[in-house]
């Protein structure tokens, strides 16, 4: 299926690990130009990805000012960007009793304010390229949450209620904005996690990630992070072109539809 893609411009936050890492080597394998933005300059360095133009900007989006200047790479590398991906986020892990001001605002930040800023410096530009695509990585815990990080949970649930505001005031300008709930996806955090958790116990990481995929996930296993680019890839395109202000779940059937 041609998703009619190529030479297209995507910015992917969170773009050198993971999800986003996946994201970009998919959109890459359809002829798409790409910004990755990460925090860790080197692991952004250390991507790969042949056939197409990629660059790299080191920018940390809990910082207001990081968003405006991506935006202005964007500009100077490409005249603008046809994709935003708003992918950078991780998890959390506290009480709502116990945490502090400064928790709450950091997450905030990272899972709804850099989106809510780099949609206000692209838009612009996908305005004047006649159209985009916005598209953000929530997470099933925006729906059916878990009790550790309730943080977490509650920025997510703000991501995906963004996208569908978002949604509503751009497809005028003929720009589509979904969200996307991914559930359980074995990325690095999730090892660096289990490995931790499992240290000086009888049980390996890999039995506690497949007890976890047992008790949540009825397909009985964790998705890779191709499985869900691939979802990103194809909503991105002109394939998806009916797809506006709707939220996406790949989660291996973990949700719960009476939640």
């Amino acid at each position: 299926m041609d998703l009619r893609l190529t030479g297209k411009v995507a910015v992917i936050t969170g773009g050198s690990a993971g999800i986003g890492r996946a994201i970009a080597h998919g959109l890459a394998a359809e002829g798409v130009n790409l910004v990755l933005v990460a925090r860790d300059e080197a692991r952004l360095r250390s991507v790969d990805i042949p056939g197409v133009r990629v660059v790299g900007v080191p920018a940390d989006l809990t910082v207001p000012d990081d968003a405006a200047r991506v935006a202005r790479v964007v500009e100077q590398e490409f005249g603008g960007a046809d994709i935003l991906i708003n992918n950078a986020g991780t998890g959390s892990e506290e009480k709502i009793m116990t945490a502090a001001d400064d928790r709450w605002q950091w997450y905030w930040d990272l899972h709804v304010m850099a989106a809510v800023r780099l949609a206000r410096a692209l838009v612009p530009g996908m305005r004047a390229r006649g159209g985009g695509v916005i598209l953000n990585n929530g997470s099933i815990c925006a729906t059916q949450p878990l009790g550790y990080e309730p943080i977490y949970n509650v920025t997510k649930a703000a991501l995906v209620m963004f996208s569908k505001c978002l949604a509503n005031e751009l497809i005028g300008d003929n720009i589509r904005v979904n969200a996307v709930n991914p559930g359980l996806v074995m990325t690095g955090d999730w090892v660096k996690t289990a490995k931790l958790l499992t240290e000086g116990t009888d049980q390996t990481w890999e039995q506690y990630l497949q007890k976890i995929a047992d008790d949540n996930a009825p397909i009985g296993r964790f998705a890779t992070p191709e499985e869900i680019a691939d979802l990103f890839v194809f909503l991105a395109s002109d394939r998806a072109s009916y797809t506006v202000g709707s939220t996406y779940y790949i989660d291996g059937g973990w949700l719960n539809v009476t939640t």
